[in-house]
């Protein structure tokens, strides 16, 4: 028998081999209409191991947009320095995005970013204390993977804790579930804080355009190639276990 000869042309791209910049599927790779971004403030962002997302997981396209940026992936590091790979003089120079149930739109405020103390009340010199910001911390994975982090992680609490007010829901849709209206992407969620924080909102445009086409490149291949699906999360048996 004669081999067909668009066999190895019609060949779907592998779904289990990931791109090594952006740690995606070939399927959904972005990565050649990546604008880099140079920004006066520094990115780091820790990935939950157990953040299983792939196809729809924005970490490493994020990091990917800015050249002081890391992306690190684990539980816990004993210090910002340890985690970010460098000396930190300040962490109190640093935020987080906090993950407590203050929300911005309870201040009575327009403000799309709010510092806020240990107590979850809004801080007096917001425009002081944003402006003081040098590097900003996300916490990348599902909402109980990013709570992990932040309680296994003593250290977040030595920096400026923010929190976002977006104006509308993420731009995932029905393609992800969040857990509250306010729970946006990771490159969401820099898009905002950065553009807001420098000003810029350049960088806002460039992050969720970047997000846009990494959404539209999804849908385009999801009826194909259904193994790039979210895979359900499993579910706890909560029957008590017999004694032996």
């Amino acid at each position: 028998m004669s081999q067909n000869p668009r066999a190895a042309t019609d060949k779907k791209p592998d779904a289990a081999e990931d791109c090594p910049r952006c740690r995606k599927p070939l399927a959904l790779c972005i990565c050649d209409s990546v604008e880099p971004i140079t920004s006066r403030t520094s990115l780091l962002i820790l990935q939950h191991p157990q953040e299983q997302d792939r196809a729809l997981g924005t970490a490493g396209l994020t990091a990917l947009h800015f050249r002081d940026a890391v992306l690190k992936i684990g539980l816990s590091w004993p210090s910002l320095s340890k985690a970010l790979g460098r000396p930190v003089d300040d962490p109190s120079r640093w935020a987080v995005l906090y993950l407590g149930s203050a929300k911005a739109d309870a201040f009575g405020t327009d403000r799309a970013i709010v510092a806020i103390d240990r107590k979850g009340e809004m801080e007096d010199d917001q425009r002081g204390i944003l402006a003081n910001i040098e590097g900003l911390v996300l916490l990348d994975g599902t909402w109980s993977q990013a709570k992990a982090l932040w309680w296994r992680n003593a250290w977040m609490l030595k920096c400026q804790r923010i929190i976002l007010g977006p104006r509308q829901p993420s731009r995932y849709g029905k393609l992800r579930k969040e857990p509250r209206r306010d729970g946006l992407a990771t490159i969401e969620a820099a898009a905002m804080m950065l553009a807001g924080l420098e000003n810029r909102p350049d960088i806002e445009t460039t992050l969720l355009a970047s997000f846009e086409r990494m959404l539209a490149k999804y849908r385009e291949v999801q009826a194909t190639m259904p193994e790039l699906a979210p895979r359900p999360k499993p579910k706890r048996d909560y029957r008590r276990r017999r004694r032996a």
